[in-house]
């Protein structure tokens, strides 16, 4: 990571610094505030928060993991240049997941490749249950994590298919578990595209899936 940049912000605007171990207990925007006041571990806290969670996103979407790393170190440059524009009205967590959101885009546009691992399921009402799916319960017997994990060929195939701009909206909602509202802020684009989007991918999927989990 860089070196912390010594960034200015007026007098009036600084909050009173707190100790590290206080820094757990703040939300985004007030470690944000932090930083700008001077505290660095404020900038370290961030990171923890969101590494392994924008790594598992960004690595679902282009599926290389070890270019998923350096994407999420790209965010977190990004981020660490910009933060005194970032706004604290808004959300932290939908600013950088837009950050990690255009960089997967960008590789996925600079190359063709398989963009997500097996799935545990595909649910016919897809509405029914809002959590993001998972990849293995270890509640399966082994003949039936095999059979999940043989399908992953297929899966992947299906995957690569959709078009960019289905797959991300696709990732974000099932395997992340953003809103709509957080979905259309992070890709920029509208709830109706949102919904549109996630439709089309859905049927698609369920369409190549459907026939091998009968």
């Amino acid at each position: 990571m860089e070196t912390t940049p010594n960034l200015h912000v007026a007098e009036t605007d600084v909050p009173e610094r707190v100790g590290r171990q206080q820094l757990v207990g703040l939300e985004d925007a007030e470690l944000v505030a932090q930083y700008l006041a001077g505290q660095r571990f404020a900038f370290q806290e961030l990171v923890g928060r969101y590494q392994d969670r924008l790594l598992n996103f960004i690595y679902r979407t282009i599926g290389d993991r070890d270019r998923a790393e350096d994407l999420v170190q790209e965010t977190f440059v990004r981020v660490y240049r910009h933060l005194h524009r970032f706004d604290p009205t808004k959300k932290f967590s939908t600013w950088i997941y837009t950050i990690a959101s255009n960089l997967a885009k960008n590789e996925l546009r600079n190359r063709s490749r398989n963009p997500l691992v097996l799935f545990q399921a595909i649910k016919k009402n897809w509405e029914a249950d809002h959590r993001p799916l998972e990849f293995e319960d270890n509640t399966y017997s082994p003949d039936d994590l095999f059979r999940k994990r043989h399908l992953r060929e297929k899966v992947e195939a299906a995957v690569a298919e959709l078009p960019e701009h289905h797959r991300v909206v696709f990732v974000l909602r099932e395997l992340e578990g953003k809103t709509y509202e957080e979905i259309s802020d992070i890709t920029g684009v509208t709830l109706g595209t949102v919904k549109s989007r996630l439709n089309r991918a859905r049927n698609r999927f369920a369409q190549i899936i459907a026939p091998m989990l009968d």
